[in-house]
């Protein structure tokens, strides 16, 4: 029969059953603590996600819309005070918004991402002080590496985000002029009269003349011989013009009233008349056109001989 004192000591001293539960609950504590805090960090980041997008979407929105160039919706064009979007217009603000988007959107899931994975792996007990020191190197050397795709992405982002062209924009990037055909981050692809597609780099394009946008001067210059009388020439290319501005369909794209002036360029060979319209963007081609074809027709049936 165990004694009195041995039934005592075994109530007061603990077990080796009872140590190995005790670890194990600890151990069982410990993993799910750490369970918790990656789950935890791990929903913290994709709520933070969806919160950064949020914000994207409505930041890229109001800055596509506050840099809208006011030139085309036609107010300078139109010479009024109002402005209207049409549908061409916001469709264009509309895919503008929607790359930016998706280039942001991208950015703020791989940085995010990125973050959550180091949090994860560092309650995971792993060392990421070398990790993080061979990412440093890594990340300086690809970015030494890369400086001119840098460039090109900024270039572009930039671009569109100020609207410099967009696509159907006839442009002049200095190097080559045409229509644009497609837009990206690192690479515009421009179509010039010879049908030759060009891949422009955004970081190497200095400068751009856009013909498209507002509105657009159709310049017409006429050479006639020294013996033509120049007040009934003068008078004879007004009228052509004038009448042009109010045939259909050439009325719809021409802006104001034509203007006739004399070139400073008086020779023995005759003398050079400059005839302008203004017109609305992307439509000077096919105005100077007619009016070249009229001013011929008009000019030899008055029998005024053109300057060889």
């Amino acid at each position: 029969m165990p004694s009195l004192r041995d039934a005592v000591l075994a109530i007061a001293t603990p077990s080796a059953t009872d140590s190995t539960l005790d670890e194990a609950t600890a151990t069982i504590t410990v993993a799910t603590t750490a369970t918790l805090r990656m789950v935890v960090t791990i929903i913290g980041g994709i709520l933070l996600t969806v919160a950064l997008r949020f914000l994207v979407h409505r930041m890229t929105y109001r800055l596509v819309a506050a840099t809208e160039p006011l030139a085309r919706f036609g107010r300078a064009s139109a010479g009024s005070a109002s402005v209207s979007l049409g549908g061409a217009a916001v469709d264009r603000r509309k895919q503008r918004a929607e790359t930016l988007n998706s280039v942001l959107d991208s950015a703020v899931v791989a940085g995010v991402g990125l973050v959550v994975l180091v949090m994860v792996l560092g309650q995971l007990g792993w060392n990421l002080a070398p990790l993080l020191a061979s990412a440093g190197v890594l990340g300086l050397a690809i970015g030494f590496g890369s400086q001119s795709l840098i460039k090109d992405v900024l270039s572009g982002l930039f671009m569109m985000i100020e609207d410099q062209y967009g696509v159907g924009d006839l442009v002049d990037i200095g190097t080559t002029s045409g229509t644009v055909e497609g837009i990206g981050l690192r690479v515009t692809r421009l179509r010039d009269t010879n049908g030759t597609l060009w891949y422009c780099r955004n970081g190497e394009i200095l400068r751009v003349g856009n013909q498209s946008q507002g509105w657009s001067r159709a310049v017409v210059e006429v050479r006639v011989e020294a013996a033509a009388p120049l007040d009934r020439t003068y008078e004879l290319l007004r009228t052509t013009a004038a009448t042009l501005t109010m045939d259909e369909p050439w009325s719809g794209l021409v802006i104001g009233e034509p203007s006739v002036a004399f070139v400073a360029d008086l020779a023995a060979a005759g003398a050079q008349l400059q005839v302008t319209l203004k017109t609305h963007s992307g439509q000077q081609g096919a105005v100077a056109s007619e009016l070249r074809r009229r001013i011929r027709a008009t000019l030899d049936e008055a029998g005024i001989a053109l300057a060889g």
